[in-house]
């Protein structure tokens, strides 16, 4: 196999492997180790000069993208970097300004390179499904800072000890935007993020094998290439001919002549021809193994539904945990709930007072509605009232877009969210979380329990005001959009943790900034 360094970055040690033999659709088994001789020339996907081979990081339970930990790394350097500068410029050379006092230097930089890199992170800049337009990026990164630089001027505000120059700090605001800019912009054209892209090898041509295909085709997941589709005996053909591959020899030579960083086990039925022998000589000399569920899951950020079966949840670690981990998501969610209600309370009384002089200066301000909740208990849930007051007089049914129910008030407030507002009162209460699954209506999951399938098991946690759904899809109108966001709902409940909860938090700020999935 091409070496390896410490870092994870690979180089070919000469030309790169554009050619290899393969046949295909081999008829013979792997299962014994026995593979034919290859009959015919296959084109795998070109290796670059180098690369890094590991695309992900498991940090407190998160996968989370490599091409990003770096460039966010990369990006709180500068911006540290950032202060010392604007005091060297606005104070004529002295960095440390009139109290020559190094330790709040150091600090004014760690907090202001944090904060900031808060609010880029918020704006969804290291999130692989980020619009790679350079318009969209510099809007956001523009967004990022402004919204960072005024977090951070109120963090100064409470902080008695720092002296902080209001030019010297608006300064460092402009030179750290533009060294984020020209961070961003280096990183794509000399690393950029196709370098991350894994290359696997998938053992299997069925149905799951062909959903694989399905998710790398994705524009926004591009995380992997696949090298080829290795069939077994007694394995359909449901993956394009030109695609499938023999290797010709074993699959740990195999994966060390073609660069291989992962085997990926998409069998519809492993009891057909699984080379348990060959994998396990994968597995002993450090190439991964992974089951195709898995794979898709940490790739695409959801739980394929199709591929579903209960052991794979029955036997997740981090599924529904108790004890301390409850405790402190509580703690969370009071601490978090008690704060956003004192900041926004000017903002509710105005949205009250303009959704009751729309209505006439008559009729409800608060919209409450029975929803499921944690262990499928109902609760009341709280919300500004944004439709009609008959909106629902021939029973329930799915928002629309441009519904016509909606008031003028109501277009404003759910646009922005504030309608979301009122349900810091059930976070308060106990019924809701900050982060989780949208709460249903009784109506509506009754009979979505019966179409499809694991449906109930999302209930196994509080529902949120926003959640891992909302930031990954559009608002859900539809059963078949009922479905889809089940698949990133039931990836939450399987990885829910405090750091993903924070992200979530923090990644909430762009869907209402940029009104992604109002309706």
């Amino acid at each position: 196999m091409a070496a390896q360094g410490a870092l994870g970055f690979k180089r070919s040690g000469g030309k790169p492997l554009r050619e290899h033999p393969a046949v295909l659709n081999p008829p013979e088994a792997m299962a014994t180790g026995s593979i034919p001789a290859p009959a015919t020339v296959v084109p795998l996907p070109p290796r670059r000069q180098w690369r890094v081979a590991r695309s992900t990081v498991r940090l407190f339970g998160q996968h989370l993208e490599l091409w990003a930990l770096m460039l966010a790394a990369l990006d709180f350097a500068l911006l540290a970097c950032a202060v010392p500068l604007a005091r060297f410029i606005w104070f004529d050379g002295d960095i440390t300004g009139p109290r020559a006092d190094l330790l709040v230097l150091k600090l004014e930089s760690v907090l202001f390179a944090a904060v900031i890199l808060s609010a880029l992170v918020a704006m969804g800049l290291y999130n692989r499904r980020l619009d790679v337009r350079m318009s969209a990026v510099i809007a956001r990164m523009v967004a990022g800072v402004t919204i960072g630089a005024l977090a951070m001027g109120t963090v100064v505000f409470f902080m008695i000890n720092f002296d902080v120059s209001r030019g010297a700090l608006a300064l460092a605001v402009a030179i750290g935007l533009v060294l984020v800019m020209l961070s961003r912009a280096l990183f794509v054209k000399f690393l950029g993020r196709d370098r991350f892209a894994k290359r696997i090898l998938v053992f299997g041509t069925g149905r799951r094998a062909a959903d694989l295909q399905e998710v790398h085709v994705r524009q926004d997941l591009q995380g992997f290439e696949v090298v080829g589709y290795v069939a077994s005996e007694s394995c359909p053909g449901l993956v394009p001919r030109e695609l499938r591959i023999n290797p010709g020899m074993g699959l740990r030579e195999f994966s060390a002549e073609a660069d291989v960083d992962e085997v990926v086990v998409a069998l519809d039925d492993r009891r057909c021809g699984l080379p348990v022998q060959q994998l396990l000589e994968c597995r002993m000399a450090g190439l991964p193994v992974t089951d195709v569920l898995t794979f898709i899951e940490r790739e695409s950020g959801r739980v394929e539904l199709s591929m579903l079966y209960p052991s794979w949840l029955i036997f997740s670690e981090n599924i529904n945990r108790r004890g301390v981990w409850r405790v402190l998501n509580r703690l969370l969610d009071l601490g978090a709930a008690s704060i956003l209600l004192v900041a926004t309370m000017p903002v509710m009384l105005l949205a009250a007072l303009a959704i009751w002089a729309d209505a006439g200066f008559r009729g409800r301000i608060f919209y409450q509605q029975e929803r499921v909740g944690r262990e499928s208990r109902p609760f009341t849930l709280y919300k500004f009232r944004s439709m009609r007051e008959d909106a629902e007089a021939n029973g329930a049914a799915w928002a629309q877009a441009d519904d016509p129910r909606i008031t003028r008030v109501g277009r404003l407030i759910r646009r922005t969210r504030i309608d979301e507002l009122p349900q810091l009162l059930n976070v308060l209460r106990g019924d809701m979380s900050f982060v989780g699954p949208r709460p249903e209506r009784p109506e509506f999951v009754g009979e979505l329990s019966e179409r499809i399938p694991y449906y109930r098991e999302r209930h196994c946690v509080k529902p949120g005001i926003t959640g891992w759904a909302q930031l990954c899809y559009q608002y859900g109108a539809s059963e078949e959009d009922a479905l889809e966001k089940l698949k990133y709902d039931l990836y939450y409940v399987k990885n829910k943790s405090l750091l993903f909860d924070l992200m979530i938090l923090l990644q909430t700020v762009e869907v209402v900034l940029w009104q992604k999935g109002s309706r």
